[in-house]
């Protein structure tokens, strides 16, 4: 590992004077991927030099005590300096550790997010609202743009089914564990007797596929316009459209109609299409590597139960890490980083246990 970091701080060194080269500044592509790698390895350098420090700080205070005639205050001294340089370098040595774990390619891509409503009717149709109102806020809390590519909304104000894009730095590396199946647990607005009802909303991540990593080839697709219709089936236009794309070498189905622009709904159909493509390929790549399945925490299993949102109790509970919050009111309302740390720490967990195996 420490050959490895050596050679990657030399590396980070040329980098580093490439970046102030003429003839770097010069090529707006090759500047941007140089300082793309710069950012990448600076965390690991820094890291590395730190442990660097701790080590040679160590030593000196080893050979101190070795060579014995101190007096008892100095060599106290040296031998607290020598305790605290050599648990720090133990400390490093695990940050060092997870900072070289491989990075997952997606991380820092945009994302679309679809909710289903799932067992619970118009309970599990308002709780899949409550969820994209979730998602979103949470969004707006990093800045990060939102915007809705297709909705069937339900006239008591849930949504049968939901898809929307996150744009954002890390928005992939931040929100891919949150597929699968949420379920919840509270009195139902539609409930006049006040019982506690369960339901059940499935939540898709997937990775917003750009046209320069999948191209999709046009006789592949079959597309057919029709006109528009919103809840209760009635029409809310008198144009053809609503788009509806057919992949048919796997008969994946997209179908849009949101705005009243042809052109428009094509543009997003075709966003979740290449989305959806994408995720197919990926999984079907991870199942070829079973290992690196069994050491994720859950990023794609659409019909594992991952989190309970018991109402009544204020509680969120994640299944796959056991971790419990009293705070679910403050969950909803989009502060879900205690349970995004907790889940990444618990991956990078899995994946450095799997490597010392």
């Amino acid at each position: 590992m420490f050959e490895k970091l050596a050679v990657m701080e030399q590396k980070y060194e040329d980098i580093s004077s490439r970046l102030s080269d003429p003839e770097t500044l010069s090529d707006n592509k090759l500047y941007a991927q140089l300082m793309r790698d710069y950012k990448n390895m600076t965390p690991i350098i820094e890291k590395f030099r730190e442990y660097k420090a701790s080590e040679k700080s160590c030593n000196e205070a080893k050979e101190l005590l070795d060579g014995g005639g101190l007096d008892r205050d100095f060599k106290e001294m040296v031998q607290t300096e020598y305790e605290e340089s050599k648990a720090a370098m133990e400390n490093i040595l695990q940050e060092l550790k997870i900072l070289l774990l491989p990075k997952d390619p997606n991380d820092d891509k945009n994302v679309i997010i679809e909710i289903r409503g799932g067992a619970g009717g118009e309970e599990a149709s308002l709780f899949a609202n409550s969820l994209y109102r979730m998602y979103t806020m949470y969004a707006e809390s990093k800045g990060w743009k939102q915007e809705i590519l297709t909705a069937q909304p339900t006239e008591l104000g849930g949504f049968k089914e939901i898809s929307f894009s996150i744009e954002g730095d890390g928005a992939y590396s931040r929100l891919k564990y949150e597929s699968g199946v949420h379920r919840v647990q509270r009195v139902p607005e539609t409930e006049s007797q006040g019982r506690i009802h369960t339901s059940t909303v499935t939540v898709a991540v997937l990775v917003e596929a750009d046209e320069v990593e999948l191209e999709i080839n046009p006789t592949d697709l079959k597309i057919d316009y029709f006109r528009a219709s919103g809840a209760g089936g009635q029409h809310i236009n008198k144009t053809e459209s609503a788009v509806r794309i057919t992949y048919l070498p796997t008969n994946v189905v997209v179908e849009c109609q949101d705005e009243r622009s042809q052109h428009k709904n094509k543009d997003k159909a075709m966003k979740i299409l290449r989305s959806r493509i994408y995720e197919a390929m990926q999984e079907e790549q991870a199942a070829k590597v079973a290992s690196e399945r069994k050491m994720q925490v859950g990023t794609g299993d659409r019909s594992e139960r991952i989190r309970t949102y018991n109402f009544p109790q204020g509680r969120l509970t994640d299944h796959r890490i056991g971790l419990t919050i009293y705070r679910l009111e403050d969950m909803m309302n989009g502060n879900l980083d205690e349970v995004f740390d907790a889940l990444a720490t618990a991956d990078q967990a899995a994946k450095l246990a799997s490597q010392e195996e």
